[in-house]
């Protein structure tokens, strides 16, 4: 906050635990709305000078942000594994260069953004001002806490906007790194302020604060619905990317071993603990067989073990809780007559660590198909027909990503108009370009990230007409 690093108001700490073995990572200080107070003072200071820097220095910042996180990226990764639990791996390859490529593209973006401009023939002319919206609130989730981050405080800070960010109390670290980082590359005191703590603590706080101009939110459905029930009434802009229930649709003339290898990646990456990820899995009935028998075998060589190991593939979730809200689920799977192929127990030993686990023989009503379970935990179900196999992937509230697996052009093309998601990945999973607009419909959120879309988000639109006056006789 304002360049430093300070305790909280109040005095007050709380623990960040590291869920693969239970031990103490650090203690964060517990902000609340007096912390919060203090930032936007700051940020009120420092907007009137940032909001109108040139393009090019922002951009500049930017750049050099990407920079200190590329040169410290082991330790940002070593980070973000001991405060979530996934592999070391997955650190390295996804979380962190993500973030580092989010500051470049925005970086880059802040340069070419530009507005429109309507000609009345002979009367006048109509441009727009894109300008920065004013203090932002950006709330990140735990499950990829810098890449998420990074994805919404790069677009704010290229626009102009001065940003109050809180990361989840889960995975703290990084986002503190964060600051440091952000003070070497030169972003003024106040730009940026990292505040910790409790949800309905300082994040209930951001949400209402009168200053706060704007809230962008990653995480769960009911957070996203409080939020914007608290920030409708002050006609806050809020984009809301929320959870997920995807369906991935796998039809007999797919290729085979490509689909098999990337159905594991899909449904499994980060133990299921991504947005994203693919949990109720579709199956054309001639194919059903084969496809969920391999499926059980590539899953018993996908074990959780120590994050910390490079060749682990799976590591922990994100806390004891969430392992016994996982579990839950499976539980209520057997209670229903699901069949429970593979997994289905927490694994021996410490750490909240949970196997993959594939159920077959649930109907559409069943909580597994219908909730998201955000664990390594997906349901298998054969279908007969294309249309068929549409019903059952739109019989959901959520409607953020879909996968289709099949050779033929014609039906990608139909299935994809027809599919209820804001996202549609066709013989492939989680390929992002960051140009294209990212989020979801019905109860996965509302408003997009990603490229134009989050520079349109963190400005507000100005309409100037200029008269061209009488002309001259």
């Amino acid at each position: 906050m304002g360049g430093s690093y300070r305790p909280a108001v109040g005095g007050r700490y709380f623990e960040d635990i590291n869920p693969a073995n239970g031990k103490l990572v650090a203690h964060i200080a517990r902000s609340d709305a007096a912390d919060l107070q203090l930032a936007v003072d700051q940020a009120q200071d420092a907007f009137r000078s940032w909001s109108r820097t040139t393009p090019e220095a922002r951009a500049e910042i930017l750049y050099a942000i990407a920079g200190g996180i590329a040169r410290r990226g082991e330790e940002f990764a070593l980070a973000e594994t001991l405060d979530t639990g996934k592999p070391i791996a997955f650190s390295r390859s996804v979380d962190i260069p993500r973030a580092a490529a989010n500051f470049r593209f925005f970086a880059a973006a802040a340069t070419q953004f530009a507005s429109e401009a309507h000609e009345m023939p002979g009367r006048a002319i109509n441009y727009t001002l894109r300008q920065p919206v004013g203090i932002v609130g950006c709330i990140a989730p735990w499950n990829l806490p810098l890449y998420l981050m990074s994805w919404k405080i790069a677009p704010a800070l290229a626009a102009g906007n001065c940003v109050v960010a809180k990361p989840s109390e889960w995975s703290p670290v990084t986002a503190a790194m964060l600051g440091e980082v952000c003070n070497e590359a030169g972003l003024p005191p106040g730009v940026l302020s990292v505040l910790q703590g409790l949800g309905p603590e300082i994040g209930e706080a951001i949400v209402d604060h009168p200053e706060v101009k704007a809230i962008s939110f990653t995480g769960g459905t009911l957070t996203g619905a409080r939020i914007a029930s608290r920030a409708a009434p002050a006609f806050k802009k809020t984009s809301l990317e929320l959870g997920g229930k995807n369906p991935c649709i796998v039809f007999a003339d797919c290729d085979y071993p490509r689909t098999l290898r990337e159905i594991e990646r899909l449904a499994f990456s980060n133990s299921g603990q991504i947005c994203l990820c693919g949990s109720r899995i579709f199956v054309e009935q001639s194919l059903y067989e084969r496809l969920a028998a391999d499926l059980v075998e590539a899953l018993a060589k996908l074990q959780p073990a120590d994050p910390l190991d490079p060749a682990t593939r799976l590591g922990a979730l994100i806390s004891e809780a969430h392992l016994q809200k996982v579990h839950g689920y499976v539980e209520r799977a057997r209670l229903e007559g699901g069949n429970i192929l593979c997994g289905g127990s927490r694994m021996p030993g410490a750490g909240a660590f949970y196997p993959p686990t594939l159920i077959e023989g649930l109907g559409p009503e069943s909580a597994c198909n219908l909730e998201e379970i955000f664990g390594p935990v997906a349901t298998l179900q054969p279908f007969a027909t294309e249309e068929e196999a549409l019903e059952l992937a739109n019989h959901s509230t959520y409607g953020l990503a879909a996968t289709l697996w099949t050779e033929n052009l014609s039906r990608a093309h139909r299935m994809a108009s027809a599919l209820q998601t804001g996202i549609v990945w066709v013989n492939t999973w989680l390929l992002r370009d960051l140009r294209t607009p990212f989020g979801g419909v019905k109860h996965s959120g509302t408003g997009r990230e990603g490229g134009w879309e989050a520079m349109r988000f963190f400005t507000e639109p100005k309409n100037v007409c200029i008269n061209f006056g009488p002309r001259n006789a």
